[in-house]
């Protein structure tokens, strides 16, 4: 099944790629699957049994330049090297030019015209699969953190459709804009983009993952090296999330219904 414009891949780059895969199926319960198609070792992060992620060693050439470990996620585009030419075009810049993977598709990495970094991502065949993005395991909710909401959204807007719904006041933390993908037939958002630049975090896309119990994965979380930044607190509309950074420094977000 063909999904256009979502997230469909979540890829951490990461100083220590052993490390990561222990401490993140103790927090999370994600299991892992080795890929053998590639010219370098690759873990996949898989949620039920289904892959909805990997982990790879942060490049050195990548980390030489400050980059720290990190998630990448990865947006689904019908022509890689059409919508890296449209980002382009429309402010951003190009971090990896279009390359294929043999087997899987073809991607490019790209920032917006802000700074933040994704991935534009063409599998080959069917497309990649839709799960239920409210089961344990999957991430639920993309976050930009960025000083220009306006700008990044209508760079968002042209480059993948992706539509505002509804601005929450955040208070002395300014407005928090939510967004949705027009495919899903709802106005259910995917997502949110607020100013944080009054806590210092550059621009950068954060994502949350589903657990059942949230006090449990964030004590799991501490126990394991991590460090809680924000919560657990509960969040407008239901539910309750936890923002982390594991033990390399790689930052991430918890989210349970209840």
């Amino acid at each position: 099944m063909s999904t256009p414009g979502r997230f469909v891949w979540y890829e951490l780059l990461t100083s220590d790629v052993e490390a990561a895969r222990d401490f993140y199926t103790k927090v999370v319960g994600w299991g892992l699957e080795d890929w053998e198609g590639g010219d370098s070792p690759y873990t996949m992060w898989t949620a039920g049994g289904t892959p909805m992620g990997g982990v790879m060693e942060l490049p050195g050439e990548v980390a030489a330049q400050g980059v720290p470990p990190h998630w990448l996620g990865h947006v689904e585009v019908e022509d890689v090297d059409a919508a890296a030419a449209r980002a382009q075009g429309l402010g951003g810049s190009i971090h990896h030019p279009p390359e294929s993977i043999p087997t899987v598709g073809r991607f490019a990495i790209i920032a917006d015209p802000q700074g933040a970094a994704l991935s534009l991502f063409q599998p080959e065949g069917n497309g990649m699969p839709d799960p239920d993005r409210r089961a344990p395991g999957f991430m639920t909710w993309h976050e930009l953190y960025t000083p220009d909401i306006d700008g990044a959204l209508a760079f968002y807007s042209s480059l993948f459709g992706w539509q505002a719904t509804e601005t929450l006041d955040m208070g002395e933390m300014g407005p928090y804009r939510m967004f949705r993908h027009p495919a899903d037939g709802n106005d259910e958002p995917m997502g949110g983009m607020f100013d944080p630049r009054q806590e210092q975090v550059p621009p950068c896309w954060g994502f949350y993952v589903v657990v059942e119990d949230l006090d449990a994965a964030v004590a799991r979380a501490t126990e394991s090296g991590g460090t809680i930044i924000h919560g657990p607190m509960e969040i407008p509309g239901g539910g309750r999330i936890a923002q982390a950074t594991d033990p390399q420094g790689g930052y991430f977000a918890l989210f349970s219904a209840a």
